[in-house]
């Protein structure tokens, strides 16, 4: 262990051996994530040499990228092909809470997480509309709705997370937010929901090779590890 007050990189914590990445946008060419299959490979090598086991790819469903889940599969499969090494790759989506999900959703047409879990994200500057019926109607068609980066989430306060945690709704930490990967204000929001125990699931949101290096040499308090000990092994 390190000494008791002593801040320590991402990437010495050994929260990543064994971790299931459930957020990230390594589908090469399908919105703002990663353009290039080799860049998409090359996170996955380094992804490797820190214990990443597991790896849900959820790139954007939303009126930007009006990605269908016959287009996203096959590209999927494109990095199955062309992916040898030993993490094991999964393809969900990372859908918008837009004018087009009420289509979606009575379709079916959506990509989810492990046990019918749905990320799902609003703008981060205004709530959509009806966004409490929304939820109940994604809980009603049996999926458990995971809402994506709470902490980025400027229009929301703490009784906004309070009530849809009430509501069931799940949150997932981006947690290159811990190390101030969006700003500060975003990163106090991120501790303080950390510390309050609100977050259930957790994961990079990584779009580029860059931003991987940027948070795993980011450093973390011990008190903050600790706490976040719980959903890396989950």
């Amino acid at each position: 262990m390190w000494p008791f007050n002593r801040d320590i990189k991402l990437k010495k914590t050994g929260l990543l051996e064994g971790f299931r990445e459930c957020h990230c946008h390594l589908l090469p060419g399908v919105d703002d994530g990663v353009k290039k299959m080799e860049d998409t490979l090359a996170i996955l090598a380094h992804w490797e040499s820190v214990g990443v086991q597991e790896v849900w790819f959820t790139p954007h469903v939303m009126e930007d990228f009006p990605n269908t889940p016959e287009h996203l599969q096959a590209r999927f499969q494109e990095v199955q092909q062309a992916y040898e090494g030993p993490i094991r790759l999964h393809l969900a989506a990372e859908n918008m809470l837009d004018n087009l999900f009420p289509e979606r959703l009575e379709k079916r047409e959506l990509l989810t997480l492990w046990d019918n879990h749905l990320l799902v994200e609003t703008s981060y500057f205004n709530p959509p509309l009806r966004m409490e019926e929304t939820m109940e109607d994604i809980k009603k068609a049996g999926y458990r709705p995971v809402l994506a980066h709470p902490e980025r989430y400027r229009y929301m306060d703490m009784a906004d997370y309070r009530n849809w945690k009430a509501r069931g709704v799940l949150f997932q930490l981006n947690f290159p937010s811990l190390v101030g990967a969006y700003g500060p204000d975003v990163q106090h929001k991120a501790h303080t929901l950390l510390e309050k125990g609100m977050y259930n699931l957790t994961g990079s949101d990584t779009h580029s090779p860059g931003f991987v290096h940027y948070y795993l040499d980011g450093k973390l308090p011990r008190k903050t590890v600790d706490l976040l000990r719980p959903l890396f092994s989950r």
